[in-house]
């Protein structure tokens, strides 16, 4: 999935538990696992919470399109919603898909986190 990112520009590293791969304000963290797809998925999206949570809906279609995520409308669609929202959840296709605003912290944004909801095995950083 990283050389998809790398081939958009993308600038990628690997700590222990993700791969992260950044653009601007922009990244995605891909939980590092046997899994035959990623656990834990995450888009950020850094700066003043509306800002950020614009950006995120700029980035999250192209950035789901790469890590191959499906339903992708339906979870753009509802990312849309949650326009000046401090945070919300739902399930879309086997993803629980969570968004959440920061503000008043030193890294300020906007983050949408997918988990998939089939993963029995290493689903989340330790």
């Amino acid at each position: 999935m990283v050389a998809a990112f790398t081939g958009q520009q993308y600038q990628c590293t690997t700590d222990e538990a993700y791969q992260t791969c950044s653009k601007g304000t922009t990244s995605v963290q891909v939980l590092i696992g046997t899994q035959p797809r990623p656990a834990v998925l995450s888009l950020q999206a850094t700066g003043a919470a509306a800002e950020a949570a614009a950006a995120l809906v700029e980035f999250a279609p192209q950035a789901l399109e790469l890590a191959h995520v499906n339903p992708r409308g339906t979870i753009v669609d509802w990312l849309k919603q949650q326009s000046g929202k401090a945070g919300g959840t739902t399930t879309a296709g086997n993803w629980t898909v969570e968004f959440s605003t920061e503000s008043g912290t030193d890294q300020p944004g906007a983050i949408l986190t997918l988990t998939d909801k089939l993963c029995k095995v290493d689903c989340g950083a330790e």
